[in-house]
């Protein structure tokens, strides 16, 4: 059903390829960060909810189609549909099915809860195509809400010292994440100071009814203003540049699943960090394949070669997939 191609994982049956990482005639997309969306394709067909998205990431001449979640189509012999993978607002398994054979193309998953997406929906196939992001037994996820009351904690902490708290979190996904959580938790009069490049997404988050923390763009704010006892969220590409000399004295954490290895953050230089993962954790990812029923496992992203090594010793008939995207985001 699906090759690897110079394009990325063609379907040559449905003449399309699966989040391919070069120009092709259709693009299935399984959401929208950089490592599975790529610019350049003629056509490209994702998720109903993804297609905002997708739109704001390619462009105004980008042709994108969104199918409802569970809806089936043709493309060429095969047919075609997406189901929720719980990873951010959007994203979906792809699953393909032609001859009476299933394949299901995961994309990137998560199985805890999120209130900010659909949650994973198990899609019992032949062939499962699984992400191996972290898949090695040390990355085993604590329950987010309580993850987020530290976040919580921490900038009550820095608030009472006049200290701002800076937190640094992927803009797609983790970010909106982080806002939905703290609301179920916090004052709702709190206000979050975000990035432009969050800001802009959270606003696609609000347009979709997620429920997030009020938010002010911080370049909104007056010059020389002070940012002592707020919570800043930015993209991590904004941690070392210029645009931190606003906040005085201020402290800075990272919220990701990297953080599960503390040198990982000594490394970086944060402050704190809080393990929070838009990913399935090494435990999910060995749940969610046997819950697939799927007899053969075909593995992509990060630690692909353990995973599918590991697989094989378990009796399954297991092979890595090649890709230009070893490291995944978080």
């Amino acid at each position: 059903m699906l090759a690897v191609s110079a394009e990325g994982l063609a379907c040559a049956r449905g003449r399309f390829h699966v989040d391919p990482w070069g120009a092709a005639a259709t693009a299935v997309i399984t959401h929208v960060h950089g490592d599975h969306l790529q610019p350049g394709s003629a056509r490209y067909v994702c998720a109903l909810p993804s297609a905002p998205f997708a739109r704001k990431r390619l462009g105004p001449e980008a042709v994108v189609e969104g199918v409802p979640y569970g809806e089936r189509f043709r493309l060429g012999e095969v047919t075609v549909s997406f189901h929720p993978s719980g990873h951010v607002l959007g994203s979906a398994q792809v699953r393909l099915e032609a001859d009476g054979e299933t394949w299901v193309v995961s994309g990137d998953y998560k199985r805890a809860p999120d209130p900010t997406c659909a949650p994973f929906e198990v899609v019992p196939c032949d062939v499962f195509v699984t992400e191996a992001t972290f898949a090695l037994p040390l990355y085993r996820w604590h329950d987010p809400r309580a993850v987020v009351a530290e976040i919580l904690a921490w900038w009550d902490e820095n608030r009472a010292a006049g200290v701002a708290s800076v937190l640094f979190a992927y803009a797609m996904g983790k970010a909106p994440r982080i806002l939905a959580e703290l609301a179920l938790i916090a004052d709702a009069e709190r206000t979050v100071q975000v990035h432009g490049a969050v800001e802009a997404l959270v606003a696609l988050y609000r347009e979709a009814g997620v429920r997030m923390l009020p938010t002010v763009h911080v370049g909104e704010a007056a010059r020389g203003r002070s940012f002592a006892g707020e919570l800043i969220v930015a993209p991590p590409a904004a941690g070392g540049s210029t645009w931190m000399r606003r906040f005085g004295r201020h402290e800075t954490a990272f919220a990701s699943g990297w953080m599960r290895v503390r040198g990982t953050r000594r490394r970086k230089g944060f402050d704190r960090g809080f393990v929070l993962s838009d990913h399935a954790d090494w435990p999910a990812l060995l749940r969610t394949i046997e819950e697939t029923g799927a007899r053969r496992i075909l593995v992509t992203h990060g630690y692909a070669d353990e995973l599918a090594r590991f697989l094989a010793e378990k009796g399954y008939d297991a092979a890595a997939l090649p890709t230009p995207y070893p490291d995944e985001a978080d």
